[in-house]
């Protein structure tokens, strides 16, 4: 009786068989494994050797992930609209040691400029109502003339008649009544500063304004007694004709 191999009795018996095989060599994705490793040592190979100019090949470069993109696009979002200063020289220091210190004096001193020409002029202004500033004043409608109260009448009459020496010279033709108090006040505390005793101010006739009237000479008699410039004043009287006559008014600067 010849003796063959035994087939499986049941399919428990056929899955323990099938399993063995597998554990003992069925290998199928061991092939694909290998084409990987080839395929790598290939791509190495390519990224060493030279280009044909000379240089060693680069890497084909990765995409960016999704959040460097974000990231990338948020970035431009920012800095569109920003341009960069054209010289590291023009740039603004960070601090004030930065900055020569004569650069900050001249700074400071811009800075407190206006300030302190307000505060002079109110200081004077106070000065000149507490000293007396009152004024009395003429106008016949050709001529006008005043001076400060406590003035001697004899220094006025000396003034009308032109024999102070004229030491500084103020043309205000052809500017508005703003601008014209304005250089008016600060020609006048120029000169006192500089000791000057006797100013001439030309203010014009009016013969080229509307209806013939000039419009500065009662604005300057009323800024000469009353306004800002009045506390550089002691005196003021219409000039004598060889020096502007109605056009033009003597004025008399405190000491």
């Amino acid at each position: 009786m010849t003796r063959g191999k035994k087939k499986p009795k049941d399919g428990a018996s056929a899955k323990r068989a099938h399993s063995k095989g597998e554990n003992e060599g069925y290998r199928p994705f061991a092939a694909l494994k290998g084409l990987k490793v080839r395929a790598d040592e290939d791509a190495a190979a390519t990224a060493s050797a030279p280009s044909p100019h000379g240089t060693r090949r680069r890497p084909p470069p990765q995409a960016p992930s999704a959040a460097g993109d974000e990231d990338a696009q948020a970035l431009q979002r920012m800095m569109s609209g920003v341009k960069p200063l054209g010289s590291k020289a023009r740039r603004i220091p960070l601090s004030e040691q930065a900055l020569p210190s004569s650069r900050i004096d001249s700074l400071r001193a811009l800075a407190s400029a206006p300030a302190r020409e307000e505060e002079e002029s109110v200081q004077a202004h106070l000065r000149t109502l507490v000293e007396g500033g009152r004024f009395e004043v003429e106008d016949d409608g050709q001529r006008v003339e005043g001076r400060r109260a406590g003035v001697p009448p004899d220094v006025l009459r000396k003034l009308r008649r032109g024999l102070w020496p004229i030491d500084a010279r103020l043309d205000l033709h052809g500017l508005r009544a703003g601008e014209a108090e304005e250089a008016l006040e600060r020609f006048l505390r120029e000169k006192r500063a500089l000791g000057e005793r006797c100013v001439l101010v030309v203010h014009g006739k009016g013969q080229h304004s509307p209806a013939g009237i000039g419009i500065l000479r009662g604005e300057v008699a009323a800024w000469l007694s009353q306004g800002r410039a009045s506390v550089h004043v002691s005196a003021f009287a219409t000039a004598k004709r060889d020096d502007g006559g109605e056009g033009a008014v003597y004025v008399l600067l405190v000491r």
